[in-house]
């Protein structure tokens, strides 16, 4: 009974702590390479190194990493954090002010309102979307911890598989950026193209997860209701659990009928002495 418990905190506390996580991580997609490119501009500095560029549903983070670090007497490792709730033209602006190197400001530009890809509006829209799908998979789950602890484990399952629903559900509406022509970032001679990363996968990983216990939650209340209520505490005395058994009370009649003769202890006077 105690691994049962152990392994159910562990399991509820990864699940809900994925899900907050994944809102605020940039991993949801990723791109990287190794090129030489221009440094900055108004110069014909090339430099080789390793530029990414990490998509969350909040906004994007570009990377860049010299290959090695110092070149040209400056050390190469950049990384810049552009999010949706502001106007990135006004950010490209700053970044321009502050004279950022040029694949940073060549990604960046990509996703403005000017930008002939229109990456913005779709990379928005449907960050937004998967964001509030998993809010509402975070109160799913939270309800089903709720109803774990109470004699409804039934509907617990039913919760925890609409857990799993909405964490699909976010992975759909961020998996449409997928769907449309994708712009091609070509820095250098090369050239690459965001894929699904690690959030994505743990999503699904978590959705799945959710699912399976929904399932056998439901379908052991189906199938042995009595030990699965016993399992989680529910609808059973505690003298029931684990195979203990209550202990017969007795009462004592010569307190309850009130014949209680105590002992007198004699008053010790100055005279004995």
């Amino acid at each position: 009974m105690r691994v049962f418990w152990m392994f159910r905190i562990i399991i509820s506390l990864f699940i809900g702590v994925v899900i907050v996580a994944l809102n605020f991580t940039n991993s949801w997609a990723e791109a990287r390479m190794t090129t030489n490119a221009t440094y900055k501009s108004f110069s014909n500095a090339v430099i080789q190194a390793e530029v990414g560029l990490h998509v969350g549903l909040y906004g994007i983070n570009v990377t860049l990493r010299g290959n090695p670090i110092v070149q040209f007497n400056e050390t190469i490792n950049y990384n810049e954090m552009f999010s949706w709730h502001d106007i990135v033209e006004e950010e490209y602006e700053q970044a321009l002010v502050k004279g950022l190197p040029n694949p940073i400001l060549y990604i960046v530009e990509k996703f403005t309102l000017s930008s002939p890809c229109g990456m913005i509006f779709q990379y928005r829209q449907s960050g937004r979307f998967a964001s509030a799908t998993l809010w509402t998979a975070f109160c799913c789950w939270m309800l089903a911890n709720i109803l774990f602890s109470l004699p409804v484990v039934l509907y617990a399952g039913y919760m925890t598989m609409a857990t799993a629903a909405f964490i699909f559900f976010s992975m759909a509406s961020f998996s449409t950026i997928m769907n449309v022509p994708r712009c091609v970032f070509s820095i250098g001679e090369d050239s690459f193209v965001t894929e699904y990363s690690h959030s994505f996968w743990l999503a699904l990983a978590t959705g799945l997860l959710c699912t399976i216990v929904g399932i056998f939650v439901v379908m052991l209340n189906f199938l042995m209701p009595e030990k699965i209520k016993a399992a989680f505490s529910a609808g059973f005395d505690n003298c029931e659990v684990e195979d203990q058994s209550c202990r017969e009370g007795y009462l004592n009649s010569v307190f309850l009928n009130g014949d209680i003769n105590l002992p007198v202890t004699p008053k010790v006077t100055p005279e004995c002495l």
